[in-house]
């Protein structure tokens, strides 16, 4: 059983440090926070355990910052910490520079997280030797609207985000884990959370700590709830910045990608690239034209049909007719996904390390 890594006495409870990433949340920040103190401090591979939440804000103007300062005030374990910098990867190091526990939740602000979600992860971290260890993400629509059920429902389906995403991957050993619970040296040993990445920071750091010949373990004996973008249109925003960063973190790090993430991408350059020589062999010959377009047509075709099956399975799980519209959802997702990754590799200076941000790219991204 892998305790007293601070070097604290035998006799010490192993305290663990939340750290929550915030940034005007305030329609969401109550209930995560309660969903977060209320969690139980026992575990059978450590017994009893200290908790602290770190707070870590990104000068929220909405009214985020007076409700993290009331639950401080109201309680001990809390403390509200300014994130000057103003971006998740900031925020996250910060965390690690001020947690005082010798394990760390690194957690986001649009989760709701189950009564054991803690005790169940660390415990599952002790017995495996791994260096993180995460519950079973489970994706919630954000609203009743049909944009957030579609929203959601196209995130949690393989078809959508990948057999391996983080929404849909099975329990055991996996290449990312998030929400999890981390031990704190190893995160530290492996210099922090990148900066330079607005996103795709936890799988550079995942990447550098499975590097080490640590496991990463996600575990289904307990979840969180995560609630995603509540309408399509940010659904598509939030695929092509995804896909951006996917081109950034291959420049900073190409061990921190798999194929899979570019999926996306060799869809859209097939249909791009099969569309623009169809209109070049048309200037020649239409049976040209028709032959140039048989590639990209079929590959369309098969998206729909897989789309559409995937749609079904849906409807009946949710016994809504509504998810039958998925198949437009998940093309618009994927293209602007891969379309984001094609900007990110066409962007000014794309083999250097010092990335630009993509159009509309918030700030500070919630911690997702």
């Amino acid at each position: 059983m892998e305790q007293n890594i601070s070097g604290q006495s035998p006799a010490a409870r192993p305290l663990v440090s939340v750290i929550l990433a915030t940034y005007n949340e305030a329609r969401s920040i109550d209930r995560c926070m309660a969903s977060i103190l209320n969690q139980q401090t026992t575990c059978r591979e450590c017994g009893d355990f200290a908790l602290e939440v770190l707070t870590i804000d990104g000068m929220s103007d909405d009214g985020t910052r007076a409700i993290l300062e009331s639950f401080a005030a109201a309680d001990p374990r809390v403390r509200v910490i300014d994130n000057a910098r103003r971006r998740t990867p900031f925020a996250f190091n910060l965390g690690l520079q001020h947690a005082r526990g010798e394990f760390v939740c690194i957690f986001g602000a649009h989760s709701l997280y189950r009564r054991d979600y803690i005790a169940v992860c660390l415990g599952e971290l002790l017995q495996r030797g791994a260096a993180a260890c995460g519950g079973r993400v489970v994706t919630v629509p954000a609203g009743k609207a049909l944009g957030a059920r579609l929203s959601a429902w196209t995130l949690s389906h393989p078809f959508g985000s990948s057999p391996r995403s983080f929404r849909t991957q099975s329990e055991g050993p996996v290449d990312t884990v998030n929400y999890p619970v981390m031990r704190r040296d190893l995160a530290l040993a492996a210099g922090g959370y990148d900066e330079e990445l607005t996103r795709n920071q936890d799988n550079d750091l995942n990447q550098k700590l499975r590097a080490t010949g640590r496991v990463l373990w996600c575990t289904w004996k307990t979840h969180c709830q995560y609630f995603p973008q509540a309408t399509v249109k940010d659904l598509l925003r939030y695929g092509f910045r995804n896909g951006y960063w996917n081109a950034v973190s291959l420049a900073r790090n190409p061990a921190s990608m798999a194929p899979r993430h570019f999926v996306p991408l060799a869809f859209v350059v097939c249909l791009l690239g099969g569309g623009a020589a169809a209109a070049g062999a048309a200037l020649l010959a239409a049976p040209l034209a028709a032959a140039a377009l048989m590639l990209p047509a079929a590959v369309l075709g098969a998206h729909l049909c897989l789309g559409a099956a995937a749609a079904v399975q849906v409807a009946v799980r949710e016994r809504s007719p509504a998810a039958l519209s998925l198949p437009a959802v998940f093309l618009g997702f994927h293209f602007a996904y891969g379309w984001g990754t094609l900007m990110g590799l066409a962007r000014p200076g794309a083999g250097a390390h010092q990335p630009r941000r993509p159009p509309q790219e918030r700030s500070i991204p919630s911690a997702n």
